[in-house]
């Protein structure tokens, strides 16, 4: 009999799991898992931030910049006389020990933001709670120590390669920032003590304005230091710290204004001042003494952009930064010369331009002109096609001259230098060619003073005003150096074989040459186109600047050889061997480069290196590099003092071109003085070469373009011109005592002179007019072809 199938149950509801089930075990495991997994994430955290795993948190402070954190610095400029010149800098900050800072300023820091600042090792647990319940419910409030917030300012914890992989990722890059900033703020807790980390803080953080910390910021509102700060601007100063842009006092004073008042009521709460104080001190309106320094500090003058240029090179050369490293660059200039120098300069320059506006006004015509003395044609419209502006116009208007003049003759208000008024601007209304045209009537000059021993240079003045007139007459500039480029003919001659006492009779040559293959003739002519016929010693005609006698000494010496002298004293710029080199007109010349020649003489022989710098030390006074004289011997020292002597000719012999010496104060104890003038062709160039027992100076007038001039030697020549300004400049040189400079006699030859050198002049008074120091125009006689590289006219 078949047995039944037993019943299959009806089917049941799924059971839900229970704990002794197979999933129910399971999850158990990966929440475990997952458990674990977080607390090895949260505890190696900040080991992932700190090491930079897989490059993904970004570069975190090693050990030595928390132990030696840089922070950026101002390069400073001092002169020779330890005057601050200026600053080089993009945070402008100049750090102060906590010594000079106001203990009323600390205090009030530590009581508006940072309350338990002595309490914390680097993180505040309750302001980071209490940031952190403020931002659930929407608000905002700050739980940053003042460590953090140092940890911020010294190693950039948001920005450059501290950034990371995930830094690109929002709330995440915040998040990692601000581990870097407590972690950093912990490590910088246990290297430093409180006071130093508030000094650090108080010489890092931004003040705004461009005032990166507290001495900056203190001279930039109130023009005070950091321990003469009264309560009313420690307040304003803690009060910028917030947000340096909403609180800046300068730019939103009522915000600043209303900041500061709750910085003084907590200075109050915290019984830093009393309660009436508070409110006395809350209801004074903002107060400032506003300055904001730019990025290049100080005077605009020509010598320190000079100096930038070359500590820039040398910076490059040595992997720092002039613009961060904090540097101290001592430099050669006397402060108290360079005043001396500048307003003699000015003086000068101001009465000049005075006489030279009023020669061309009563000409009626402008001063630009031809070798005819006529007026250039359409020599504006000429010059602005050489100008930056025009340039942009230009590429603006895809040279649509329509549009382009219609741009050049549209009138607007400038400011403009003028010698009318003592800040030395003015503001005109006029067009591009306007202001061009108006800049073309100005004179321009350049001086500079070196101490011929030592190559240390202690007055640099390029021009004008540095403002309107950026190109340096001293070392950019190079012309025609006429009369006082004699002196290498000279000093050729003394060299081989030739003594002050040899003579040559001033009387017409003719100078013949090849040129090109070609046979020349060439007839120098003295200025007043007349010949004495006088056999001149050799001193007396330097010193009365005889073009005849020079043409023929240059001829017997070789006018090759003259440009290698020249080279070897310190002429660096290019020389054609022509026979007017003598006569100045075979190359530009800078002042620089003269003054380095002509101090070659005073220093018996040897050609010192032109000096700016003397040291450079870095941030913590250490220095760096010492710059010590470099010098050469170049010619033989009997020689040296054969020109020295040779040049105080000038003053000494009968008609000598620098006799305008003897009006200014400058004869007592029997002094010396060697000079030479010099004035190029149509009066284009006025120059003075002056030596004292100390110093050699070289001063040179003329206007930007060649065709800018004077037209007659009664105001154009260079003993009219650029010798007033030496004299004034010396003036003021010996007055000043503080200096030390002093009257006195040229330093004795060091060996013995074997040539004659005493003998005798013509019978004439020491003091008499001087001689007048051009060349008229030069006759070119040309045998066969036309042609010739020798200028029309040279003085």
């Amino acid at each position: 009999m078949a047995v039944p199938s037993p019943p299959i149950p009806p089917a049941s509801p799924a059971r839900l799991p229970t704990p002794s089930g197979r999933w129910p075990r399971r999850l158990v495991r990966w929440a475990w898992v997952l458990f674990g997994l977080s607390l090895v994430l949260f505890l190696a955290y900040p080991i992932l931030v700190s090491t930079n795993f897989l490059f993904l948190f970004g570069k975190s402070p090693s050990l030595a910049e928390l132990e030696s954190p840089k922070v950026e610095q101002a390069s400073e400029l001092y002169t020779s006389d330890g005057v601050l010149m200026g600053k080089y800098f993009r945070e402008n900050r100049s750090p102060v020990p906590l010594s000079k800072i106001s203990p009323l300023l600390i205090k009030a820091l530590v009581a508006t933001e940072d309350v338990r600042f002595y309490e914390h090792a680097g993180i505040d647990g309750p302001a980071l709670l209490g940031a952190l319940a403020a931002a659930a419910r929407g608000e905002k409030r700050g739980g940053s120590t003042l460590t953090q917030q140092l940890a911020k300012n010294l190693y950039k914890t948001r920005r450059g390669e501290t950034r990371g992989g995930l830094g690109h990722i929002a709330g995440v890059s915040t998040l990692i920032s601000k581990t870097k900033e407590w972690l950093t703020a912990v490590e910088l807790e246990r290297r430093y003590t409180k006071q130093e980390i508030l000094r650090m803080y108080l010489n890092t953080v931004e003040y705004g304005s461009n005032a990166y910390g507290i001495k900056v910021a203190a001279k930039t509102y109130f023009n005070t230091s950091p321990d003469s700060l009264s309560a009313v601007q420690v307040a304003m100063l803690v009060g910028v710290l917030n947000n340096p842009t909403a609180y800046n006092p300068r730019f939103h004073p009522e915000a600043a204004r209303r900041r500061r008042n709750v910085v003084l009521e907590r200075m109050g709460q915290a019984g830093l001042l009393k309660a009436s104080e508070v409110g006395a001190l809350q209801a004074q309106p903002v107060a400032l003494d506003y300055h904001v320094e730019r990025h290049i500090d100080g005077p605009d003058n020509y010598f320190r952009g000079a100096i930038g240029q070359l500590v820039t090179k040398w910076c490059d050369d040595h992997d720092l930064d002039l613009y961060r490293d904090g540097l101290r660059i001592y430099t050669t200039l006397d402060s108290r010369m360079q005043d001396h120098a500048e307003v003699a300069l000015h003086e000068r320059m101001k009465a000049l331009q005075r006489n030279f506006d009023n020669f061309w006004r009563n000409r009626d015509q402008n001063p630009w002109v031809d070798e005819k003395g006529e007026e250039i044609p359409d020599f504006i419209n000429t010059q602005i096609k050489r100008t930056e502006v025009y340039k942009t116009l230009n590429n603006r208007y895809h040279g649509n001259q329509a549009q382009i003049e219609a741009a050049l003759n549209l009138k607007r208000p400038m400011k403009v230098f003028t010698w009318k008024h003592d800040d030395g601007d003015t503001t005109l209304v006029m067009s591009s060619l306007d202001s061009l045209a108006y800049y073309k009537h100005f004179l321009q000059a350049g001086m500079m003073t070196m101490d011929p021993y030592t190559g240390s240079i202690k007055a640099w003045v390029g021009g004008l005003d540095y403002r309107f007139f950026q190109y340096d007459h001293v070392k950019q500039g190079r012309r025609q150096a006429g009369s006082t480029f004699k002196p290498f003919v000279y000093l050729t001659a003394l060299d081989n074989g030739y003594s002050p006492c040899d003579r040559i009779r001033d009387q017409r040559v003719t100078i013949k040459y090849i040129e090109n293959g070609k046979p020349m003739e060439w007839q120098p002519d003295n200025v007043t186109r007349e010949y004495t016929g006088i056999n001149m010693t050799l001193r007396h005609a330097m010193a009365r600047s005889v073009n005849s006698v020079t043409a023929q000494l240059t001829e017997l010496v070789g006018w090759d050889k003259v440009a290698v002298y020249a080279r070897k004293v310190g002429i660096t710029s290019p020389l054609l061997p022509v026979p007017s080199i003598g006569l100045g007109s075979a190359g530009d010349v800078s002042v620089y480069e003269m003054v380095d020649a002509y101090s070659t003489f005073m220093n018996t022989g040897f050609r010192s290196q032109p000096r700016l710098i003397t040291r450079i030390e870095d941030r913590h006074g250490n220095v760096i590099q010492q710059f010590d004289p470099v010098q050469r011997r170049a010619i033989s020292p009997e020689t040296a003092w054969l020109m020295t002597y040779m040049l105080r000719g000038g003053m000494e012999e009968p008609g000598g071109t620098s006799q305008a010496l003897w009006d200014y104060d400058l004869w007592h104890k029997d002094n010396q003085i060697g000079g030479k003038t010099g004035t190029t062709s149509n009066y284009s160039d006025g120059w003075y070469m002056g030596l004292t027992k100390d110093l050699v100076t070289g001063v040179w007038v003329g206007g930007e373009d060649r065709s800018i001039h004077f037209v007659g030697s009664q105001q154009g020549e260079g003993g009219r011109t650029a010798l007033p300004i030496y004299g004034k400049y010396m003036e003021k040189i010996y007055q000043d005592k503080s200096l030390g400079y002093d009257y006195g006699h040229f330093p004795e030859p060091t060996v013995k002179i074997n040539k004659k050198y005493t003998c005798t002049s013509p019978s004439e008074p020491r003091r008499r007019e001087a001689a007048v120091d051009t060349i008229a125009t030069d006759n070119l006689l040309e045998r066969m072809n036309g042609g010739s590289s020798v200028p029309d006219s040279v003085r």
